[in-house]
């Protein structure tokens, strides 16, 4: 630790004796500083210790000195060192008293030190503590980095940085999620920081920040050199930290940005296997993939699982959705076949599993930013279409499937279309698109044309005698009119259209061109 007063006061070759201000001895050092101006303070940086033989002070004027001592006290000077037998025989009782008001520490220097003596004390202890503090730096530097070494995880990490740093420490992922913490229960103080780990992503790194109060101060360090953090760390203190813990945060912080840059390209390594497995999947090989998965996604492939397409509509979309379903992944132990292509992503992961659960939670909070006409969201980053359950001799079904979903959930502006929601619901919302509705409009064109012409109400009729299934008596008694008006008006439909309809495609397009016109829009998700 840093010279104190009281050190100063100790050290026997110095001979100082305390004047005023003896409990407040423990006053730590920074330097100790000559100066024989009548208001040094100017030039004062906080935490010295004042050496004057008070040459152009009235020591003795207790006014005066009330001042003096005030203006040092408010700057955060450490204490003051009056010199005797130089000035003065003996320290002025007004200085005395001035000190004892203000509570600032006065020590009495006998003639026989000189103030270099007291200079090169506090300098040469000053040197011994910042030794101290690189030496406990470098033990701490070579005991984490045998722990990160040993094969364990973070968690033999986190436990010598804690130790060190006389507090607690926690390992965020990419997501935000707390991956370790030590001592354990720091793990429930970690998770609570979760928003702040949040914003500190948004910084490009290395970026840090102090969270939490004067009990419990929380620095978290970013991990990563690229653009975005890749995790985060939090070390939780009753203080803010010394050198030496300073030390020991700083090389935690480099071995695990090692680690996680080590852990990447082991990722890199790992979709290049998964490429290979996905393509003799869709080749319709399932046993050759499975040889080339081996242990790495073997257990996958033996279980049900979904094949999900993740496409960009922001930059960082695919990047942040894939993160977030790796740790939801590697927290439950599960495998997950990951595929990069161009401006989207291949995903295949265990159906019902917490990647998923973790898609459909990222897709939800997308679509819940800001809602607009649609149902989607403004912000949404990603577009994501999911397969029906699967297995490895279907992958190409379960593609297509994707594939459709993702191009649903494209039009309608969400984040997330699962291929059962098109299975099981309605054909009429896919009729809301432009493009179908543009057919619409010019098939009946001349249809309304006449009708707005007082002629006849023939889009009434056609969509009566099309609901009936072509059965005269019962379409003409829901319009009120004798079955040979009917007979007319589908005459004229025919004669106007230039289509028969008698033909099945004809009645098909017309009954979907007839409710795409007043199809509603997509609802709101």
């Amino acid at each position: 630790m840093p010279p104190t007063l009281a050190s100063l006061v100790q050290h026997p070759a110095l001979k100082l004796t305390v004047r005023a201000g003896a409990d407040r001895l423990d006053t730590p050092v920074r330097w100790a500083h000559a100066s024989e101006l009548a208001d040094p303070v100017p030039y004062m940086d906080g935490g010295e210790l004042l050496l004057v033989t008070a040459t152009n002070l009235d020591a003795r004027n207790a006014e005066s000195m009330r001042r003096y001592v005030r203006r040092l006290a408010g700057a955060g000077v450490a204490g003051v060192g009056f010199a005797v037998g130089v000035n003065y025989d003996e320290v002025p009782a007004a200085l005395v008293d001035a000190a004892e008001e203000a509570g600032l520490p006065l020590l009495e220097v006998p003639r026989r030190t000189p103030f270099i003596a007291i200079s090169k004390a506090v300098s040469a202890a000053i040197a011994a503590d910042q030794y101290r503090a690189v030496t406990a730096g470098f033990e701490a530097q070579r005991e984490l980095t045998k722990a990160a070494l040993a094969g364990d995880g973070p968690t033999g990490l986190l436990t010598r940085l804690a130790a060190h740093i006389d507090g607690w420490a926690a390992l965020y992922d990419a997501s935000g999620a707390v991956v370790a913490a030590a001592p354990d229960w720091a793990a429930r103080r970690a998770a609570r920081l979760t928003p702040d780990v949040g914003r500190l992503r948004e910084r490009t790194a290395p970026a840090s920040v102090v969270v939490g109060d004067s009990e419990d101060r929380v620095e978290l360090q970013s991990l990563g050199t690229g653009r975005r953090s890749r995790g985060a760390l939090a070390v939780g203190t009753g203080a803010a930290l010394g050198t030496a813990e300073r030390y020991a945060v700083h090389s935690a912080v480099a071995l695990l940005t090692l680690t996680t840059a080590r852990s990447r390209s082991l990722q890199s390594a790992e979709q290049r296997l998964g490429a290979a497995v996905l393509r003799m999947l869709l080749a319709g090989q399932p046993d050759h993939a499975r040889a080339v998965a081996g242990d790495l996604y073997g257990g996958l492939l033996d279980a049900p699982f979904r094949l999900l397409i993740a496409e960009a509509s922001a930059p960082t979309g695919p990047d942040l959705l894939t993160e977030t379903m790796q740790a939801a992944a590697a927290r439950s132990g599960e495998a997950l076949l990951l595929v990069p292509e161009a401006e989207r992503v291949v995903v295949l992961a265990a159906d019902g599993g917490a990647a998923v659960a973790a898609c459909a939670a990222y897709a939800e909070t997308q679509d819940g930013r800001a809602p607009r006409e649609g149902g989607g969201g403004e912000d949404t980053e990603v577009v994501v279409g999911l397969s029906a359950p699967s297995g490895p001799i279907a992958v190409s079904a379960a593609y297509k499937q994707a594939e459709q979903a993702l191009s649903v959930a494209r039009r309608r502006g969400r984040a997330l279309v699962e291929h059962e929601e098109l299975a099981a619901g309605s054909v009429l919302p896919l009729l809301a698109d432009d493009a179908v509705r543009a057919f619409a409009d010019g098939m009946l064109r001349a249809l309304y044309e006449h009708d707005a012409k007082g002629r006849g109400d023939l889009v009434a009729s056609l969509r009566a005698w099309l609901s009936r299934h072509g059965q005269w008596d019962a379409a003409a008694a829901d319009l009120g009119v004798h079955r040979h008006t009917l007979r007319y008006r589908m005459r004229r439909v025919e004669e106007i259209l230039g289509r028969s309809l008698d033909d099945p495609d004809v009645r098909m397009e017309l009954w979907l061109a007839l409710k795409a016109t007043t199809a509603p829009a997509p609802a709101e998700h």
